[in-house]
This record gives C-alpha cells, sequence and structure tokens, in this order.
C-alpha cells in the first residue's frame, strides 16, 4: 500500500512526518557539515563558492508524527547546515573563508510552496528570498537545465554543487536526468532517495511494470526473465530484484563513485539513500556519515568487498544461502569488527597480486563495492603491517605503521618476508 502524499496546511503549521523520514534529514544535516569541510583545505584559501539545490523541497517545514515536534524541512536544513559548517571552519582560522552559496528551492505543489514561503520568513530568510535563496515553483525534471546553466554561470570552472533529489517514491528521477547532471557538473554531489521496495511491490508481468522501468531508463533490469519466473525459482526474491536494481541504476546514473544503503523503517530499510558522485573523497565522507549515523541504516550484503556478492545469482546458486536479508548489517560495533576482519584478509590478497599500489588507487578501486570507509582500510592495514604482510612506504621512503598515519600517496606493498597467513 502506497502512502499518502504530504499535506501542508496553509497557516504553515508543517504536514506530518514519519520518524524515517526524520533520519534523512538528519544525514542530509551532518553529510553537508562533514562536506563543507572538505573544501577548505589550504590555509591561504580565502572564499568557498558552492550552489545548494534541493529538487522536492516540500514545505519547509514539519509536525512529527508521534511527538508533535515542529521539524524543519531539508530547505532549512541546507541553510542551517551552511552557517553551521561555516561557523566550524572559521574558529579554527585566523583569516575567515568567505562563502558564496546559492541555494535553489524547486517545488511542484502550490501548498508546499506557501508553506516553504512561510516558514522561510519565519526563520527570518525572508530578505534573501529573490537573491540568494531562489524558490522555484515546478518539478526539477523541467527546471534541470536551467539549474545546470545557473551554477555553470556562478563558478565556470569548479561548479560545485549537493544536489538533494528525495523523491516521493521512485518514478520522478530517470536515471538519465542523473547522467545529465554529473555530465555537465562532475563536481556535483546527488543524494537521491528511491523507494526500492514499494518498486518491487508494485512489479508485476503487466506491461505497466516495462513501462515503469522504461521511464526510469533500466527497462532490461531484470535480464530478460518475468516476475512469475524470479518470484518462483529465487530464494529470495526481493534481494535478487534490489541486486538487479542496484547494478541497474549506478551503471545508468553514470557516477564513478556511490553509496547504496537502506534507510531503517520500523527497524526495516525499505527505500535506498543513493550518494552519487565522480570523485572517491565525496565517497568516503558519504560512508563515514553512515558509520557515524549507524542507528539510521541497514545494509543487506557483505561486510568485507564484492558486499553484494551474496545477491542475486550468487544467492540463487549457493545451496547454504539462509537468506541475507534476515540478518542485516547495521554499521555497529560488530559490523566494524567485521569489516576490518574481511578487509584484513582480501587486501592482503589484492596487495600480494599488486605487488605495490598507492593506498588511494587501492581505496578507490574497490570502495564502491564495500560498505567500508578510508578508516576501516587503514585499520585493516594497521594490522596486516604488524602481521609482517605489508609494508606502507611514504614518498620519502619511510614507512608507515599507524593507520591514521596512512596517506593516499603512499605506496602499499608485500613485505619481503611475509608469513602469508591471510592468504591461506
Amino acid at each position: 500500500m502506497s502512502r499518502l502524499p504530504f499535506k501542508w496546511p496553509a497557516d504553515g503549521s508543517g504536514a506530518i512526518l514519519q520518524q524515517h523520514s526524520v533520519a534523512k534529514l538528519d544525514v542530509l544535516r551532518e553529510y553537508l557539515i562533514a562536506y563543507f569541510q572538505t573544501l577548505v583545505t589550504a590555509p591561504g584559501q580565502e572564499e568557498v563558492r558552492l550552489t545548494l539545490v534541493d529538487g522536492f523541497a516540500g514545505g519547509g517545514v514539519f509536525r512529527h508524527a508521534d511527538t508533535k515536534e515542529r521539524i524543519l524541512g531539508s530547505p532549512l536544513v541546507f541553510l542551517k547546515a551552511s552557517e553551521q559548517a561555516r561557523a566550524i571552519i572559521n574558529a579554527q582560522r585566523s583569516k575567515p573563508v568567505h562563502f558564496h552559496i546559492a541555494y535553489i528551492f524547486v517545488e511542484k505543489d502550490r501548498d508546499a510552496i506557501a508553506s516553504l514561503l512561510i516558514t522561510l520568513r519565519a526563520e527570518g530568510y525572508g530578505p534573501r528570498i529573490n537573491q540568494d535563496i531562489q524558490v522555484v515553483r515546478s518539478t526539477f525534471e523541467a527546471k534541470c537545465e536551467a539549474i545546470i546553466t545557473a551554477i555553470k554561470e556562478r563558478s565556470p570552472q569548479a561548479g560545485r554543487c549537493v544536489i538533494s533529489l528525495d523523491q516521493y517514491g521512485y518514478k520522478d528521477v530517470p536515471t538519465s536526468l542523473v547522467r545529465r547532471l554529473l555530465t555537465h557538473l562532475p563536481r556535483a554531489e546527488i543524494l537521491l532517495t528511491f523507494a526500492v521496495d514499494a518498486l518491487i511491490n508494485f512489479a508485476s508481468d503487466e506491461p505497466a511494470t516495462q513501462s515503469m522501468l522504461s521511464r526510469l531508463g533500466v527497462p532490461d533490469v531484470l535480464q530478460g526473465r518475468t516476475m512469475a519466473d524470479i518470484k518462483a525459482n529465487e530464494r529470495d526474491y526481493r534481494l535478487f530484484i534490489q541486486s538487479c536494481l542496484y547494478r541497474g541504476l549506478v551503471e545508468k546514473c553514470g557516477a564513478q563513485f556511490y553509496t547504496v544503503f537502506f534507510i531503517k523503517t520500523a527497524g526495516h530499510g525499505d527505500y535506498w539513500l543513493v550518494h552519487l558522485s565522480q570523485h572517491p573523497r565525496a565517497r568516503d565522507v558519504m560512508t563515514k556519515v553512515h558509520w557515524d549515523h549507524n542507528n539510521h541504516f541497514i545494509h543487506y550484503g557483505g561486510a568485507g568487498l564484492d558486499m553484494f556478492q551474496v545477491l542475486g545469482y550468487a544467492a540463487h546458486r549457493d545451496e547454504n544461502y539462509t537468506g541475507q536479508s534476515s540478518l542485516g548489517f547495521e554499521f555497529d560495533d560488530h559490523a566494524h569488527a567485521a569489516s576490518v576482519s574481511a578487509l584484513t584478509e582480501q587486501l592482503a590478497r589484492k596487495v600480494h597480486a599488486l605487488d605495490a599500489v598507492p593506498f588511494g588507487t587501492l581505496y578507490s578501486d574497490t570502495c564502491n563495492s564495500t560498505p567500508a570507509d578510508s578508516l576501516r582500510y587503514r585499520q585493516a592495514l594497521e594490522q596486516l603491517v604488524a602481521h609482517k604482510e605489508v609494508v606502507v612506504v611514504t614518498p620519502s621512503g619511510g614507512y608507515r605503521r599507524k593507520a591514521s598515519t596512512i596517506r593516499d600517496s603512499d605506496v602499499i606493498r608485500p613485505a619481503n618476508q611475509g608469513n602469508l597467513i591471510f592468504l591461506h
């Protein structure tokens, strides 16, 4: 059964919001604060130029379904996270960095637009409307080209932007649209929600399913199989379809780096928070947010590299498969230990196969296939150094032994007298 659309009262008191959507707002806030800090790296840096886009902005304010608490929506999260990040960054600098940020809030619902304008004014942002804050009544898809142009005009060389596409279900953001954004805005960070369980519930062998998949840009995602065949022959048909969709979406969106994990809803996850970018550093920042806010996320794959090998055909072919979907990887202490343990063995194999590889390359070449962030990679390498399996060599010829000191430019090599205890 699908959810009813948000209703925005004329007095601006806000639509009713469920707890899992509160979690999304928390994650957006923490990601933005972490992202801003990656933009200020040089001691003499004087400014940051950035565009923040909310493609499904809503009415700007909600009432919690259970507590009735007033909760500010994603446009206000963008504004207030920017202010918080600015304060954090400039508190550590003798010369402040100037932030030149433009905000574009897009929403198609007339009542939501009215509520958003009321909320912006109530929070003190009224004088900035139609200046650095643009509120646009439209669908994001209809305004996509104009937004790309506006971002390029503000920052022709960098084109830095964060684009939140918190669609209501799964139909409003075709993969071709995301690909266009990443092609024309290679410094873009895209946060996309995708109601994967709702899509699976809808899917059937009727023509409407094929029409919907074609609209999304993944017409062959089920690999020519019918839903009847999948349900009859896959041990966990939902997991199989999730695996197919995961691969199809990230391939068609054209992102070089991505995360696809579930937001928890009542202890389970029924939709993905997808992060898409063209830079490994961006992927690492998002993955760290997942670990820092583990109570919001769940993953139904493995702990190390090749995290989705338990899905789809692997699950179908494995006679010992017991249903990974009933387990769940929750980015907690147990998941941390499992990730470091798995990476310790898997990275040992990779380093011995490659003979020598910079840490930055090792991470960027493998990160899309793991729930681990670079910290957990470093911790696995620290164990391998301690066991004399590998050595970490600095550009100047020195050696690293601690996880906290390993840098992207350091080269990982097999130790001359490696025990190879992880290779058996």
